[in-house]
Order: structure tokens, then sequence, then C-alpha cells
């Protein structure tokens, strides 16, 4: 793969406004009169599709101990007892409705607990979501699967680990976002270098296969010398796979970030020092740049994916398997089936009032047209495989690509004569250059952008 080219100037010109494709179309399209029907009829329909026999389970965890200020995710911050042992049992309630709707031969091939903080649960807490999950779906105990969650080291113990391996996990991501003292602070995220750094040797040792970590950059007193000192840190342990997301500053949007105070944030210079310096010494340690904000080693399944054109996005972020439908289960997760996108309520109170009343909690989503499932075609080849064959597509659809795309064509001249893409006869790649730029390179083929596009709804692309 050739390495990736940031190129400061052309970083600046395009970091406009725009999805991150973690779905398409984009949530923005999602609507209510998309109801647990119209998801119902059309999760029965998915059972004919041969090619879409494998699923994939989400489980949102909502719960956290502690309030982390930079934090935009959906979330519940309690220590009451018994909250998610109440919460556990509706889950249970959702799972069963769902498995009502799929043929029992269809395997588990993809399992995700996110959060909140899935390390919530108690131990015993823990082994009982598996052990439910199981009475209902075909969970794979050995071969070729991805288990995974996300933990909080602050509320990992070394004991956990071995039972997380135990209960079926073989992968495992993990926030650390900055070791440096005067950030945790700033942003009530205090963690052990020390124990942080051990949970990743220590899941080596038990079985696990891949390791991440999340890593945020723009948070208050961040400057280039103080960040190299974690990337250090973190390039010593080799996590397999390195997420760098952007901190965006939204108070009015997120009232956690308003106890952050603004004079203490990187300015956008810095912001976008801080971007190249990581990309550049990720990249010259030896980890692939796989799209957007991820990193893996060479021998990751993730770049193995991206080479053998398994890659997908979704609302996980980049997944090694495409040919999943995506069961989500939990306050306002989101699931995928080939045809429609689903997302469920998001309070509490109005989760466990639906499944009270026997209805799965689906509160809105989108049905696919065809020309839906193609363009997401065309955008999944940009954004996980950095090429789209255009005779491949318009065999598969039936149509005449450039034709068909003549308009969009035409936009991605001017990305071409930056040298972010090359358009030959029979395909469209995105060069080293245009690599870092990848979400302005697909929208070219949104056709929902012009109407969305100064709404205010996206957030910059880098």
């Amino acid at each position: 793969m050739e390495k990736i080219v940031f190129d400061t100037e052309l970083v600046k010109r395009y970091d406009g406004p725009g999805p991150r494709y973690t779905s398409y179309p984009t949530a923005v399209q999602f609507h209510e009169d998309f109801a647990a029907d119209d998801y119902a009829r059309l999760a029965r329909l998915s059972n004919a599709k041969s090619d879409m026999r494998q699923l994939s389970l989400y489980v949102h965890i909502p719960f956290c101990h502690s309030l982390c200020y930079y934090c935009g995710c959906h979330k519940i911050v309690t220590r009451t007892p018994g909250v998610a042992a109440q919460y556990l049992e509706y889950v249970f309630k959702e799972a069963a409705l769902h498995a009502e709707l799929y043929d029992q031969d269809r395997p588990v091939l993809q399992l995700h607990l996110g959060g909140g903080t899935p390390t919530y649960l108690s131990d015993a807490e823990m082994r009982l979501l598996m052990e439910g999950l199981s009475r209902y779906y075909p969970l794979l105990s050995s071969g070729d699967r991805e288990y995974s969650l996300e933990i909080d080291p602050r509320t990992t113990g070394p004991e956990m680990l071995p039972l997380l391996a135990e209960l079926g996990f073989n992968r495992l991501s993990m926030g650390i976002q900055d070791f440096d003292p005067q950030v945790q602070r700033a942003v009530n995220r205090v963690q052990e270098v020390d124990h942080t750094l051990g949970l990743i040797r220590q899941a080596r040792d038990v079985g696990f296969v891949s390791v991440s970590v999340d890593l945020i950059y723009g948070l208050p007193h961040q400057d280039l010398d103080q960040f190299e000192k974690t990337l250090d840190l973190i390039v010593e342990a080799r996590p397999d796979r390195i997420a760098t997301y952007n901190y965006a500053h939204l108070p009015r949007m997120f009232k956690a970030q308003r106890l952050i105070r603004e004079e203490t944030l990187p300015s956008a210079q810095t912001k976008l020092a801080l971007l190249r310096h990581i990309v550049e010494y990720l990249t010259d340690k030896g980890y692939e740049y796989i799209g957007m904000d991820h990193f893996a080693l060479p021998e990751d399944e993730l770049v193995t994916a991206r080479n053998e054109g398994t890659l997908q996005r979704n609302f996980q972020g980049y997944s090694t398997y495409a040919d999943c439908d995506l069961i989500a289960l939990g306050v306002s997760s989101i699931g995928r089936l080939d045809t429609c996108y689903s997302q469920n309520l998001k309070l509490r109170k109005d989760y466990y009032a639906s499944l009270d009343a026997g209805q799965l909690p689906v509160f809105r989503g989108v049905e696919l047209g065809p020309e839906d499932v193609l363009r997401r075609q065309v955008i999944q080849g940009l954004m996980c495989q950095d090429v789209v064959n255009m005779n491949a597509i318009g065999q598969r659809f039936d149509i005449d690509f450039r034709s068909h795309f003549a308009a969009e064509l035409e936009a991605l001249r001017p990305l071409e004569a930056d040298g972010l893409v090359e358009v030959s006869e029979d395909a469209i790649r995105v060069t080293a250059r245009g690599r870092f730029l990848l979400r302005p390179i697909a929208m070219t083929f949104d056709e929902y952008l012009p109407a969305e596009r100064q709404s205010g709804r996206f957030s910059k692309v880098i």
C-alpha cells in the first residue's frame, strides 16, 4: 500500500462539514415514519438472501460511573444499585423479539459491546449477558469470529480479562485519550499509565487476538511535545490498532463539555499540527493508515480485510466483515440490514415501555431504495478500499457507470486536479495524497448532501 501523504494546504482547503459515512444514507435521513413493522418485514425478508446469512450483534451498555467532560456519546452516569441488572432484563426481551424474525441457522460472526462503559457490568452481569444472548442466537465459541468489547481501564481489574476471554471475547478496545496528568484532570478522566499498559500486555497473555486503543487530539493543554510522550508510550506497548479522534468542542450540544475551559483548548493551527504529527509518527513506526482516523499493524485483520475487499464501515467504525446483517440491542443503538437502517428509542423509560408492550423499540430508520444501495456500494469502495471499479459496479447494478454518474465524475475533476483521485477508463482510485481526504471524495456521490451540506449537522471532515 502506497504511504499516505499529508498535504497541509489541501487538508485546510477541504476541511469543511461532511458525513463520516458510518452509514449511507446517513443518520440525517432517518425518519420516524419508519417503524417497527417496517423493520420486522425487512428482517424476515433478509433470511432469503444467501449472501447475508451471517449475523452481527451490537449491544449498547449506556452506563458510566463518572462523567468524561469531552464525551458526546449516549450515556447514563449513575452509581444506583440494580440499574444494570434491570437493563439487561429488557435487553433480553428485545433479543427475544428480534430472534423471532431471523432463521436460527444464521451464526453470529460478530459481537460487539459498546457504550457508555460495557465494563460497568459486574462479572456476574457480564456472564449473565453472554448466557442470555446465547439463548436466542447461535453464538460461536471458536474459529473465525470477531467478538469484541470496549473496556474502561479505570474500571477493569486484572481479574476481568481472563473472564472476558472465557466468555468468548477475542478482541477489545480501550479508551486512553491522553496520558498527560494535566489533560486527564481537565477532562475528568484520570487513569494510571502502568495499569493501562499492563492491560494491553495481559490481554495478549490471556488470548485476545487484537487490542485497539483510542486517543483524542484537540483536548485541553495538548501540544506537540506533550502528546508525543503519550504516542511513545502507546507505540512501545504495540497495540494492534490505534484510533485517533478529533475532539469537537460543541458545548451547546453536549452539556458536559461546558465543564471544559475553552481558553485551555489548542488553537486550530496546533490541532492541525497535532494531526499531521500523529499521522507521520504512526506510519513511521510501522502502522498502516486504514482510513479516517484508524491505523493498524500490517498483520492486523483490518489491513487484511481492506486488501481483500471485505472491509466495511458501520456505526462502530471500520469492521472486518462486510456480509453480516447487524442486529442492534439497547437504547439508541443502530442496526443495519442490507435494505434498511433502524435506530432504537433513546430514553430508558420509552425503551422499557415499548418492550413491556411487546413491541420492538424502533423509533426511526430508513428503507433503502435501489439508488441508495448503488451509491452505498460506491461510497463504501472509496472509504474502505480506496478504489471503485466502475465496470464491476456497472455489471452488478446493470447500469452504464459513466452515464449514470456523469455529474459526479464531472464534480471529481477539481479533486483529480488536486491529486486526490485518479480516474481511468474503468476505475476511480484514491491517491496517496487523497487517502486522508476520503470524506470529501465520497461526498461527491452523496445524493442527499446538497440539501444537507449547509445545515450545520455534520462535523468538519478533518
